[in-house]
C-alpha cells in the first residue's frame, strides 16, 4: 500500500503521536519557554521592521520634496534666463536639442 503522498511502503499511521507518547512537565515548560523566547524575538523583529518602514517613508517623502524644490528652482532659473535674454541664440539651442536626441 502506498503512503499518503504516494510514497511506497509508508503507512498512513506512521508518525502519529499515540497516547503512550506523553511529555513530562519539564519538557512542556522547556517548550513553552522556547516558544515565549521565539515570540519575543519575533515581536522585536516586527518593531524594528515597523521603525525601518517608517524611516523609509520619511526618506521617500524628503526625497520627493527635494525633487519638487529642485524642479521649481530650475523652472524659476529658466524663466529668469528667458526674461533676461540669456537663453542663447536659436542655433545654439538647436544644436543642444540635436545633441539630446543623439545621446
Amino acid at each position: 500500500m502506498s503512503g499518503p503522498n504516494g510514497d511506497p511502503d509508508i503507512s498512513i499511521d506512521d508518525g502519529i503521536i499515540e497516547d503512550g507518547d506523553e511529555f513530562t512537565d519539564e519538557e512542556f515548560v522547556a517548550i513553552n519557554s522556547m516558544l515565549d523566547q521565539i515570540n519575543s524575538y519575533l515581536d522585536d523583529l516586527e518593531e524594528k521592521n515597523d521603525a525601518l518602514n517608517g524611516k523609509m517613508h520619511e526618506l521617500l517623502e524628503s526625497n520627493r520634496q527635494a525633487r519638487l524644490e529642485f524642479r521649481a528652482q530650475m523652472l524659476a532659473k529658466e524663466e529668469e534666463d528667458h526674461r533676461s535674454g540669456y537663453g542663447g541664440d536659436s542655433s545654439t539651442d538647436t544644436q543642444v536639442d540635436h545633441n539630446k536626441e543623439t545621446c
